[in-house]
């Protein structure tokens, strides 16, 4: 990290320099308007149009660096924060990189729940979180508990396989890994997803850390909302809010018509549920119902 004591007039901004995490990271950014060219030779780079530079890193690192103030912000897995054990603010979760930390033992096996793994050998990527685990399973401290626990960094799954442990703790995501393995999962460590995480001691302007936070949130809600829009009788309105709500509330705007009666409503509805809202809209006597994309926002 020597490199980025030549960049003092720069926040910087460490992001996974490869896997699961990789493009999503990319596109948030690219979503967020912070432009930059990344070689593929060096692990900085330049953000074009803000006083930004990207670190790119092991998501495994990136706590550390961010818990010790050498970053300013960062991206990776809660999994990963907690393994590092580190105090930072984990300030957005963004729902991309979902997974499991699990429990998985050989299918054939004897073992159906973690108590019989008490004493036994167990291997993992994520040892403190695997430690914390089994000694809150004995009832002990780490110090003290009789469950072996060993550090792999890649392959966990074949450990049982080749005689190396009872049990693995690992990421399960579609859990195809795990069943092409020949293992099945007993519990459930962590449920883990990728968050924006911040340091506490901070070294950049506050205001450019809070707009690219704004920025980042922006992209977070165009992705999980759609705007609607649709026509309804004014004295159906109480009706109609209880179908869409908004994020705070709907926008109505009187349009013109013989009588008066018609208003035109704008929200904002959740995309995983605009199908039956839009169902909902129509049977109940809405018109000109349309969806369009939030391309950004600030909420």
């Amino acid at each position: 990290m020597d490199l980025v004591n030549h960049l003092n007039d720069r926040l910087l901004f460490a992001i996974p320099k490869k896997g699961r995490l990789y493009q999503k990271c990319v596109d948030i950014l690219k979503g967020s308007d912070i432009k930059f060219n990344r070689s593929q030779r060096l692990d900085i780079a330049l953000s074009t149009n803000l006083p930004v530079a990207l670190i790119f890193l092991p998501a495994a690192d990136i706590p550390r660096f961010v818990g010790e103030g050498k970053c300013d912000l960062g991206i990776t897995g809660v999994d990963q924060v907690r393994e590092s054990q580190v105090d930072v603010n984990v300030a957005i979760d963004l729902r991309f990189g979902s997974c499991k930390l699990q429990v998985q033992v050989p299918a054939n096996g004897d073992v159906t729940e973690p108590k019989q793994l008490i004493g036994k050998t167990i291997v993992s990527s994520f040892t403190k979180l695997t430690e914390d685990y089994f000694a809150k399973l004995e009832n002990t401290t780490v110090d003290k508990m009789t469950t072996k626990v060993k550090y792999v960094s890649g392959s966990v799954e074949a450990s049982c396989a080749l005689g190396v442990a009872d049990a693995i703790v690992d990421l399960v995501e579609s859990g195809e890994t795990m069943r092409a393995a020949g293992l099945i999962d007993i519990d459930t460590v962590l449920e883990t997803s990728a968050s924006l995480i911040e340091s506490k001691q901070p070294k950049s302007d506050p205001e450019l850390i809070q707009t690219i936070k704004a920025r980042i949130e922006g992209v977070m809600a165009a992705q999980a909302f759609v705007y609607c829009t649709y026509n309804a009788l004014e004295s159906k309105l109480p009706e109609f809010f209880k179908i869409t709500p908004g994020r705070k509330a709907p926008t109505v705007s009187k349009i013109s018509d013989a009588e008066n009666k018609w208003v035109s409503v704008s929200v904002m509805i959740e995309r995983n549920s605009k199908g039956n809202i839009l169902d909902k809209l129509k049977a109940n006597g809405a018109t000109d119902i349309m969806v369009f994309e939030i391309q950004n926002c600030r909420i």
